[in-house]
């Protein structure tokens, strides 16, 4: 491997996400200022100026040409990537935590925090391409979950919304309607919050991670359980190759706990799971501290991660993506 460590940030990040060609990565954090960087060599390319409050989350579209980003100062900004120019401003009455473009790009799902005496929500927007056209006005909201939802997806064709978050509970609406369509099982999904979400290139499937120590593989369509990855830390972040059967997850104790308790106890690695086999195939040794973000690049060939405020592009040397299912440890 080839690592490559990119300094930019004053604070935490929150989220990483590549673009669909995989040139370029952008990155959120609790500084409020969303970057993009080049994902060949790690170079700043430039930021997002705007928000007032932690940006938790993004989403790109498909064209590489807009920026969609979610922040904790109750606002939602749609930015010209290329050069930072601020599109149009979505206003909420409490924290957006969680953007993703549909197929098409044509619609946003936004999710809110519970605040005050609101609860959690989930928005749909119809994003114009004209930005002269954007209206602020919700062409869907579904409201309901217990709790914070930590991140919101579109299903397969758009036709679907997958949701969970503090409650444990994934589930699966109608788009259109709002309707609840399933929910997934409380005996065996997840026991605690799921912190991620993650889906396949083809959309058929996705990956939860979970502070159950578990990370869980699910039917995007039937909302079946598949796979079960089990490790020995909460998981914060989850991800899948685009190229090989693997699934990586990441994670650990919050560092507030750490420093009083044992030290050993947050030192965490991106750990690489066989999808079909369920079984840990190798990992990669952070520092201490838990690892918040995880994103593959489309091609395959590397990932980044986010650990104790540092962001490393990770390379893979050749002779690890030949398509075998399994490698030795990368530490």
């Amino acid at each position: 491997m080839r690592p490559i460590l990119m300094k930019g940030h004053e604070r935490p990040l929150t989220f990483l996400k590549y673009n669909r060609d995989g040139d370029l990565l952008f990155s959120c954090a609790k500084d409020h200022t969303p970057t993009v960087w080049f994902a060949d060599n790690g170079e700043r390319l430039g930021t997002y100026r705007g928000h007032n409050g932690a940006v938790w989350t993004c989403d790109v579209s498909r064209d590489s040409m807009r920026l969609i980003t979610g922040s904790a100062d109750q606002t939602v900004k749609l930015w010209n990537v290329e050069t930072g120019a601020q599109l149009f401003t979505f206003n909420f009455d409490s924290p957006a935590r969680s953007v993703d473009f549909s197929v098409g790009d044509k619609l946003a799902v936004i999710t809110t925090d519970p605040f005050m005496e609101l609860t959690s929500a989930i928005h749909v927007k119809r994003i114009a391409r004209d930005p002269s056209q954007q209206t602020a006005e919700s062409a869907l909201v579904i409201k309901g979950p217990q709790g914070r939802i930590n991140r919101a997806i579109w299903g397969p064709l758009n036709r679907t919304i997958i949701s969970a978050g503090e409650d444990a509970i994934v589930r699966i609406w109608d788009s259109e309607t709002g309707k609840l369509l399933k929910e997934s099982d409380k005996e065996t999904g997840h026991k605690k919050t799921v912190t991620s979400l993650s889906k396949a290139v083809d959309g058929s499937h996705f990956v939860t991670g979970s502070l159950d120590k578990s990370a869980k593989l699910w039917d995007s369509r039937t909302l079946t359980l598949i796979k079960t990855y089990l490790t020995e830390r909460p998981v914060n972040a989850v991800t899948m190759s685009p190229l090989l059967d693997h699934v990586v997850l990441g994670g650990g104790q919050d560092a507030s706990h750490v420093t009083t308790t044992d030290h050993r106890a947050g030192k965490f690695e991106a750990k690489f799971y066989d999808k079909i086999l369920q079984e840990e195939i190798g990992g990669v040794k952070g520092h201490f501290g838990p690892i918040n973000a995880l994103a593959f690049n489309p091609d395959g060939k590397r990932y980044t991660f986010f650990y104790y405020g540092m962001l490393l592009l990770i390379k893979f040397l050749k002779t690890l993506m030949s398509k075998s299912s399994t490698f030795s440890n990368l530490g």
